[in-house]
């Protein structure tokens, strides 16, 4: 367990801990998350469960930042989640020195 809270994050992480929050609650899934990109823009998703595809949430969001154009990730955040090894491959295939998050209710643990 993590002695951090959303509220020790700073103000550019704790926004991606929203947007991922957000994202799951769109759709209805347990877990969202967001990144950001080298520039400053953020993408978030949440996990895609079809029966033609199933992505987790990090690895959509990543695949949205990586086809806009981000060559370098800064930071993501996984909401609702202790991990997602194949999300923070994903991530790191793009950028391998990125901060990782992970924020269960308002429990906050670095998992990169």
């Amino acid at each position: 367990m993590s002695d951090l809270t959303v509220d020790a994050l700073d103000a550019e992480d704790a926004k991606l801990a929203t947007l991922a929050r957000g994202a799951a609650g769109r759709v209805q899934q347990t877990t969202g998350a967001a990144v950001r990109d080298g520039i400053g823009r953020t993408y978030a998703s949440a996990a895609v469960d079809l029966p033609s595809l199933r992505l987790t949430a990090l690895q959509a969001a990543v695949a949205q930042a990586y086809a806009a154009g981000a060559d370098k990730l800064e930071a993501a955040v996984l909401f609702g989640a202790a991990e997602d090894a194949d999300g923070i491959q994903a991530a790191r295939e793009i950028s391998a020195d990125l901060t990782v998050w992970s924020v269960i209710r308002k429990e906050v643990t670095r998992l990169a």
